[in-house]
């Protein structure tokens, strides 16, 4: 019994699709090697789940040194616009071909909507980066009743503005009964701060950022450290319960839902 639940609202990278969170990453750096920077995963990753302008505003930011070396000045607006403009079709190329569905997501939106639940999806990509996205999703057996990008509204994450949106137009509330699934600490702030439950997921997402084949192949000890560093850095940013991919959603918002029904809250 999942009552008194009524929406699951879905991150999509690193969580749904994209095992490892790597068509972001990727992008990113191409964007940024165009400009003279060279740049690891870490620094990519520290602010993952942000709308893709903002994520090369906060870049650009911890790289300012770097940068006055390049050209001479601190990064301006005008940059990041710049920049921005670049990465959407990389991004975009990237996001389509990492779109498969990460093992356990299409089993675990079937059970949802066969208990009755509405889905949301709330995304840092943009409108446009999406489309195909959601229909290879689609082909592959996920389709979410509703889907906020990036621009959707005026704020994206760790707002709860894509949340509010989502429970708008679908008339869900209170918003204790929507739960939140997200791979980034951005993302798992959004729930927090729109008042509903948040779930992080370790192993798949941004965290770990390692592909599924990757992770396997780790000696056991350090794929487990990998994984509970990740737990540990959702968990500091509000996580009410960390599972390790979406495969493990369901025995959690059993346990939320009869959490709720003797009153408690997030």
């Amino acid at each position: 019994m999942i009552e008194p639940l009524k929406m699951v609202v879905f991150d999509w990278a690193g969580t749904m699709i994209d095992f490892g969170c790597t068509a972001p990453v990727k992008a990113m750096q191409a964007a940024l090697a165009e400009e003279g920077l060279s740049i690891g995963e870490e620094i990519i990753r520290a602010d993952m789940g942000l709308a893709k302008k903002d994520h090369v505003r906060c870049l650009l930011g911890r790289l300012s040194d770097r940068w006055r070396e390049l050209h001479g000045r601190l990064p301006e607006e005008m940059d990041v616009e710049r920049i921005h403009r670049r990465l959407e079709p990389l991004i975009a190329a990237a996001a389509v071909e990492a779109s498969q569905l990460i093992s356990g997501a299409a089993e675990t939106y079937s059970a949802l909507c066969a208990a009755g639940l509405r889905i949301g999806s709330t995304t840092g990509y943009s409108a446009a980066t999406m489309g195909p996205v959601i229909a290879r999703a689609g082909a592959q057996g996920y389709r979410p009743d509703a889907v906020m990008c990036a621009g959707d509204t005026r704020a994206g994450r760790p707002s709860p503005l894509m949340i509010y949106r989502l429970a708008a137009d679908l008339g869900i509330w209170p918003m204790q009964h929507i739960v939140k699934v997200d791979d980034a600490p951005s993302g798992i702030a959004e729930g927090v701060n729109a008042g509903a439950w948040s779930i992080g997921v370790a192993a798949s997402g941004n965290g770990v950022g390692l592909s599924f084949e990757e992770l396997m192949a780790l000696p056991q000890q350090e794929r487990l450290v990998k994984i509970a560093a990740a737990r540990r850095a959702l968990e500091l940013a509000g996580a009410h319960y960390v599972i390790e991919t979406v495969a493990d959603l369901m025995p959690v918002l059993h346990h939320i839902a009869a959490r709720l029904r003797v009153g408690a809250r997030p």
